[in-house]
């Protein structure tokens, strides 16, 4: 087993759950100020970082859009292995297990324990394993229903509120309307498939005592396929990529009648089919188990101190101020436009206006946050972009083929077994 392979496995047993960028000056101080590097995408990065220079004046920030997802993640292995990473990196709740792995993020513990209870369990968990924090959470995206009002009052139903009511309001919507079908369940969305195996009972990645199971093909994710390709069969929801030109016309005209996503999927939807504003509603996502409200969080981000910061201290409160406090929260609604991970955060966005999808439905927040208080916590393994790609490319495969669905849910976890133990990881599978 080589050195790469020794320090992965020596990690593991603390978890539970491109090239680098031209131009990024090494973090120094000027006097008594120092001076952070941070690397973040999306809206509102500068307004929010000049909300915290404007109350910490000792501290500066120098701010890169490093983008985000995979490709993100790729730049800040590079720069953290040639050891010019900025302070502090904003990185998806999915990708993260693999930086720490890579020995990416510092071991805020120390620095943020003060904060956890700012935060619900199940959100706190997404940025700590096996006791050790590595992250601040900043959004949150608990998995929701969002749908088209009038294409179901159409079809005389009500909202779903479990996956069987949810089957026969498809079968409705598609009945009254040949065209039509309730959502989509494409065959690349490995997201969504891990939340609502996650939302079953199954557990994708886990880790005890530094052997890793892997459930990617055990008997609740298998079933969650086979509830899918039965509804797919039946022609009641959609297996077409999201947000291609096609699926972006039929939203625009109704005949896809909505998403299971994280909350972030009306501000999505309202770029997509502005002229359909007011037709839209959010509700919880249907569950397997009646009065089983947990769900989790599809996307997500949270913010790292790295192992390069030669200003930890000061990068834990950027971290903190950005994420924890009440202007840094209130920053991320109106400067970011993002749903807060933290339970202020929660609080100061139940007082604004609902997103203009639907602009009457004044609970639109405070579901938002009743949805929040019960997250399932889940733990993304070392190989997520690998099983992404398997996934994505076996169960298309399988739908364009006729086959089996849960054959893919198998190729993928054979896959990601395969890729873990070349790497030198104690596997086992879940035999639930």
């Amino acid at each position: 087993m080589d050195r790469t392979a020794k320090r992965a496995v020596a990690l593991a047993t603390v978890l539970i759950g491109g090239a680098a960028l031209t131009g990024c000056a090494p973090t120094g101080s000027d006097g008594d100020v120092v001076t952070l590097d941070f690397w973040g995408w999306g809206t509102g990065q500068k307004e929010q970082v000049a909300a915290f220079e404007a109350e910490h004046p000792d501290i500066r920030v120098r701010h890169t859009d490093a983008g985000g997802g995979d490709d993100s993640a790729a730049k800040l292995l590079t720069s953290s292995r040639a050891g010019n990473a900025p302070d502090v990196a904003l990185v998806e709740y999915t990708t993260l297990p693999a930086l720490v792995v890579a020995q990416v993020p510092r071991d805020v513990t120390e620095l943020v324990t003060d904060i956890d209870d700012d935060f619900t369990e199940g959100t706190w968990a997404q940025t700590t394993f096996g006791g050790v924090v590595y992250g601040v959470p900043q959004d949150a995206a608990p998995m929701v229903m969002t749908y088209r009002t009038d294409v179901l009052a159409a079809a005389g139903q009500e909202v779903p509120t479990t996956w069987e009511e949810f089957a026969d309001a498809a079968r409705a919507v598609h009945e009254q309307d040949p065209d039509a079908v309730l959502a989509s369940a494409p065959g690349g969305e490995l997201a969504l498939y891990a939340g609502v195996s996650a939302q079953a009972g199954a557990e994708w990645w886990s880790v005890e005592d530094g052997v890793w199971t892997i459930g990617i093909a055990d008997e609740r994710s298998l079933e969650v396929a086979d509830f899918f390709e039965q509804l797919a069969d039946e022609g009641v929801v959609d297996t077409g990529p999201l947000l291609s030109p096609e699926y972006n016309a039929r939203v625009n005209d109704g005949s896809i009648a909505g998403w299971i996503a994280g909350i972030w999927a009306p501000s999505v939807l309202a770029g997509v089919a502005p002229d359909t504003s007011g037709n839209w509603a959010m509700a919880p996502v249907p569950q397997w188990t009646p009065g089983d409200t947990g769900v989790p969080f599809q996307g997500g981000s949270a913010m790292i101190v790295t192992e390069n910061s030669d200003h930890p201290e000061e990068a834990a409160e950027f971290v903190r101020w950005m994420n924890a406090s009440e202007g840094g929260s209130q920053s991320l609604i109106d400067d970011r436009l993002t749903y807060p991970a933290s339970i202020v955060g929660q609080e100061l966005a139940e007082t604004g206006a609902p997103p203009s999808l639907m602009p009457d439905q004044a609970d639109f927040w405070q579901v938002a946050a009743d949805v929040s208080t019960d997250v399932v916590p889940v733990t993304w393994g070392p190989n997520v972009s690998l099983a992404k790609t398997v996934f994505t490319d076996e169960l298309n495969a399988a739908i364009s083929r006729g086959t089996p669905w849960r054959d893919a849910f198998v190729a993928t976890q054979e896959a990601v077994v395969a890729d873990m133990e070349k790497v030198g990881y104690q596997v086992r599978t879940s035999d639930r």
